[in-house]
C-alpha cells in the first residue's frame, strides 16, 4: 500500500551520523576518482542534444540523487544499524524506527531518529549537479519541475525557487500533528533537533502541535502510515500536473531512482508514455531503458550531469558562428573570435 511504498523509499535516504565531502564545489565534483566509470561519450553526446531540443526538463530525482551531496544510501538491516548503532544495540528495525507508533511509544527515540536526519539535511550542501540542471531548465521556454521521492529539500536549497516540485512522500522540513487533530502542516524552521549520537535520542524539548499540545513529527510518509496529511503533496501534485499539461518537446532527467521501491521509475513512465517524453535515465545499477530512442547512462546522478555539461559545450562551440572580424595583413590572429 501507500503508506508502505513511502516508508521503504526512505530506507535508501537515510544517512551516516558523519558524512564526507558534500562536494559543494565545481573543482571537487569534477575531479576523477580512480573508480570512476567511463561513460560512452555518445550516450552523453546524444543526451545532450535531447536536452537542447527540448523546450522543457522534467527532473525526476531517488535516494541516488542526495548520494553525491554526501548522503550515503544503504539496504538491509545490517547497513541501517551501522549507520545508527543506538538503534542496532536496541535491536530494532528500520520499519520499526521510522513509524508512527514510535512517537506514540518513544517520541523522543523518534525524534533522535528523524531530528538527527534533519540536521544532517540542512547543514549539507547540493551537489553541483543541482546547479546544472536549474540552469539548463531555466534556459527552456516551458521550464522546468521536479519529481521526487527525497524528503531533504535539496531542491529547494539549490534555488529551485517558483519551479514546481512535487515531493511524493512529504518533507522533513514540515511538521504535523502525530495524532493528527487538524489538517495543519508547518515548516520546521523553528524546531533545532539537539540529538545525543550514543543513544540516538533528542535531548532538547519536543516539538509539539501548536493546537493541541501533542508531539509533532515529520509531514513525511511513514511504515504502516495512516496518519500521514498528505495534503501538501496533493498541491504540489496538482501544479506539476498544471506545468506538465502546458509543457511541450519534454524531456525527463531521471537520476538515482532504483527498482525496489519504483515511485520515481513510475511517474518516468508515466511522463514517456502519456506526456511523449523522451528519457535520459542516470543510475549506477539499473540503467536500462526499454525503448530505444531513449537514453541510459550507468554512473552517478552526478557524474552524469557533468559529462552531458561536457557535451552541451562542445555543440555550442561547435554551432559557433564564424568570425567576421578582419585580419590585417601581417598580424597574427590572436585567441578566439
Amino acid at each position: 500500500d501507500n503508506a508502505r511504498l513511502g516508508s521503504v523509499a526512505e530506507w535508501s535516504i537515510a544517512p551516516v551520523l558523519k558524512t564526507g565531502d558534500p562536494k559543494g564545489s565545481v573543482s571537487s565534483n569534477l575531479t576523477a576518482s580512480a573508480n570512476r566509470v567511463v561513460i560512452d561519450p555518445s550516450a552523453a553526446e546524444q543526451s545532450a542534444a535531447i536536452i537542447e531540443d527540448a523546450d522543457a526538463i522534467l527532473v525526476t530525482a531517488g535516494a541516488g540523487m542526495g548520494v553525491d551531496s554526501g548522503l550515503p544510501d544503504f539496504r538491509g538491516n545490517a547497513g541501517f544499524w551501522r549507520t545508527y548503532p543506538a538503534i542496532g544495540h536496541r535491536g530494532l528495525q528500520f520499519h520499526e524506527i521510522a513509524n508512527p507508533k514510535t512517537f506514540k511509544l518513544d517520541p523522543r527515540l523518534a525524534w533522535g531518529f528523524y531530528g538527527h536526519r534533519l540536521a544532517l539535511y540542512r547543514r549539507t550542501v547540493p551537489h553541483v549537479g543541482f546547479a546544472l540542471l536549474k540552469r539548463w531548465g531555466e534556459s527552456k521556454r516551458c521550464g522546468h519541475a521536479v519529481f521526487t521521492s527525497n524528503v531533504d529539500g535539496h531542491f529547494q536549497a539549490a534555488g529551485f525557487d517558483g519551479v514546481p516540485i512535487h515531493e511524493c512522500h512529504g518533507s522533513l522540513n514540515h511538521l504535523q500533528c502525530s495524532r493528527p487533530c487538524s489538517d495543519a502542516i508547518w515548516n520546521a524552521s523553528t524546531f533545532t533537533p539537539d540529538v545525543d549520537d550514543s543513544t540516538c535520542t533528542l535531548r532538547n524539548d519536543l516539538p509539539l502541535c501548536p493546537r493541541c499540545d501533542a508531539v509533532a513529527r515529520p509531514n513525511v510518509l511513514m511504515f504502516d502510515d495512516d496518519g500521514w496529511l498528505s495534503a501538501r503533496a496533493t498541491q504540489q501534485e496538482r501544479a506539476l500536473d498544471r506545468w506538465l499539461d502546458q509543457a511541450h518537446r519534454l524531456v525527463v532527467i531521471e537520476l538515482g531512482a532504483g527498482t525496489a521501491i519504483p515511485s520515481v521509475r513510475n511517474f518516468s513512465h508515466s511522463a514517456i508514455i502519456h506526456r511523449a517524453a523522451m528519457l535520459i535515465r542516470i543510475d549506477p545499477v539499473d540503467d536500462a531503458v526499454s525503448r530505444s530512442c531513449d537514453i541510459s547512462l550507468k554512473c552517478g546522478a552526478l557524474e552524469g550531469l557533468c559529462d552531458i555539461e561536457g557535451s552541451l559545450g562542445k555543440k555550442k562551440q561547435s554551432q559557433r558562428p564564424p568570425s567576421t572580424r578582419k585580419i590585417v595583413p601581417g598580424t597574427k590572429k590572436r585567441g578566439c573570435l
